[in-house]
C-alpha cells in the first residue's frame, strides 16, 4: 500500500512538473493586438504562460468605434516587426455591431493560420467588449484570455513604467484633457497625475473609458524599437490625436 501511494504520488509529481514546464503543453493564443499599452501588456502577460504565436488586429475606418483603437492602428505592423510576431489582420467598416463580424472573421483566420487554441485581450472594465469577445470565441472554439480583467487601473499604470514600457499618449477624448497631453510619455510623473485625475474628476486613470489612448514605442520583448521621425497633432473642440506620420525602426 505504502509502495503504491509513493508511486501515485510520483507520478502526480512528474506530470505537474512536466505541466508547468514542458513547451509542448503551452497553449497557442493568437493576441487581440492594437498597439496600445494594455494589449501590450496583455502580450507580455501571455509570453510569460503560454505561447504568444501572432497578433490580432481590426483596422477600423470608425475613429468612434465602440470596439477598436484607432490613433495609429497603421503602426501594429511595424510594432508587429519589432515584436517579432506575424501579424494577421483586417479593415473594417467600424459599423456597431456590425464590425464583430469583422472580428469573428480575422481570429478564424488566425485559428486556420496559426492554429490557435485560445485568444487574449487587454480588456480591463469593459462589459460591452469583454461579452462579444468571449461569444466569438465560444463560436469559434476558443478558449478566451483576459489577464488584466478587473485589476485595479492605478496599479496597471504603475506596472506599464515599472517593466519598462515606451508608451505615448496619443489620443485624449474627454475633460480635463487638453493637446498637451499628447506626446507624453507614462512615466512615474504621468501616473501619478492620471491617478490623481481620476479621483478628481472620476474617470478612468488608465483610459479603459476611453478617455486616452496610447502607442507602444518599446518594451522589453521589443527586439527593435520604434523611433518617430514626423507627427501631427490633430485637435478638435473635445478631442486630439498625435497622428504619427512617419517611424522608423532602429536597434536598442
Amino acid at each position: 500500500m505504502f509502495i503504491f501511494v509513493n508511486t501515485c504520488l510520483n507520478i502526480l509529481f512528474l506530470v505537474n512538473f512536466i505541466s508547468l514546464h514542458s513547451p509542448l503543453l503551452f497553449m497557442r493564443v493568437g493576441v487581440l493586438f492594437s498597439g496600445g499599452k494594455d494589449s501590450c501588456l496583455a502580450l507580455k502577460k501571455v509570453m510569460e504562460k503560454e505561447e504568444a504565436v501572432c497578433l490580432i488586429t481590426v483596422i477600423s475606418k470608425n475613429k468612434e468605434s465602440f470596439m477598436f483603437h484607432t490613433p495609429n492602428i497603421h503602426l501594429t505592423e511595424m510594432q508587429a516587426e519589432a515584436i517579432g510576431l506575424p501579424l494577421v489582420s483586417i479593415e473594417s467598416k467600424g459599423l456597431k455591431e456590425e464590425e464583430l463580424g469583422d472580428l469573428k472573421e480575422v481570429i478564424a483566420m488566425a485559428k486556420e493560420v496559426f492554429g490557435i487554441e485560445g485568444v487574449a485581450t487587454g480588456t480591463i472594465e469593459s462589459v460591452y467588449q469583454a461579452t462579444r469577445i468571449q461569444k466569438i470565441c465560444d463560436e469559434l472554439g476558443l478558449w478566451c484570455f483576459n489577464p488584466l480583467w478587473q485589476k485595479n487601473q492605478v496599479e496597471i499604470l504603475k506596472e506599464v513604467v515599472k517593466e519598462g514600457f515606451d508608451a505615448v499618449i496619443t489620443g485624449v477624448f474627454a475633460e480635463p484633457f487638453d493637446s498637451k497631453w499628447l506626446g507624453r510619455k507614462i512615466d512615474e510623473r504621468v501616473a501619478e497625475e492620471l491617478e490623481k485625475m481620476g479621483e478628481e474628476y472620476f474617470i478612468n486613470p488608465s483610459g479603459e473609458g476611453g478617455e486616452i489612448e496610447t502607442t507602444v514605442l518599446d518594451a522589453p520583448f521589443f527586439k527593435k524599437r520604434i523611433k518617430i521621425e514626423k507627427s501631427k497633432k490633430e485637435e478638435t473642440k473635445d478631442s486630439g490625436v498625435l497622428n504619427i506620420e512617419k517611424a522608423v525602426l532602429v536597434k536598442k
